[in-house]
């Protein structure tokens, strides 16, 4: 049994095998993930929107023993809830990777406990828990991503754009779309520029705004 935060970090993960998968470049070193940094947790991030969807809900959840579908209230409760917290989370996402810039930018050694502390306040209002040091556990500090955490947040701009200017207009398991997507997005992986397929997928120039509707907010009509 899973929770429904494991199934979107399941969907998110696997976002990444289909990028794989679905990859069609000639050269190994171009194909599937090998795109830019800040562009490569966009189809991962794509896939997280069918957790929170309710026809894909109905179809993956049930009870375990009965199988009886969830119960239309929890249902919607569950979708309604995917904005709590979110200027906390986001705010959250700016703090990791601010620090991560300044650690990379930093000349000479540097306290990261310390910088962590004076971001926090900064940006969060409030100050880490003393004695502690998240940044010693704090992976994607390195490991490829080095100076590029913000590549998250980068990429869930053009991962919400895609799911609102395609799929949730022409619908969210409409096959046609689906195929649009593998053939622009997926199958190219790093032998195009990402802003190239993301024209070729979106008919234009990517936008913001669905981003920030996603997050609850008001975005004028006239942008």
């Amino acid at each position: 049994l899973l929770l429904h935060d494991e199934v979107e970090t399941y969907f998110h993960e696997f976002g990444h095998v289909m990028h794989q998968l679905c990859a069609c470049s000639d050269y190994a070193m171009f194909s599937g993930t090998s795109v830019e940094r800040d562009f490569v947790e966009a189809p991962s991030q794509m896939l997280e929107n069918w957790c929170w969807e309710r026809e894909p809900l109905q179809r993956m959840s049930g009870h375990f023993e009965s199988g009886e579908p969830l119960p239309e209230q929890l249902l919607e409760k569950l979708v309604a809830a995917r904005n709590a917290n979110a200027g906390l989370l986001n705010k959250r996402q700016i703090l990791l990777a601010t620090f991560d810039q300044h650690i990379h930018s930093a000349d000479g050694k540097i306290d990261t406990a310390a910088t962590l502390d004076k971001l926090s306040r900064e940006i969060m209002k409030m100050p880490i828990t003393p004695g502690t040091n998240m940044s010693a556990s704090f992976g994607h500090l390195a490991g490829g991503y080095d100076a590029q955490y913000y590549g998250y947040m980068w990429s869930e701009v053009f991962s919400m754009d895609m799911f609102h200017s395609r799929f949730r207009k022409e619908g969210i398991m409409s096959s046609a779309v689906g195929m649009d997507y593998r053939r622009c997005i997926l199958g190219p992986g790093g032998s195009k520029d990402a802003k190239d397929m993301l024209r070729d997928f979106l008919g234009r120039e990517p936008r913001q705004e669905a981003f920030l509707i996603s997050k609850g907010l008001s975005v004028d009509s006239r942008l």
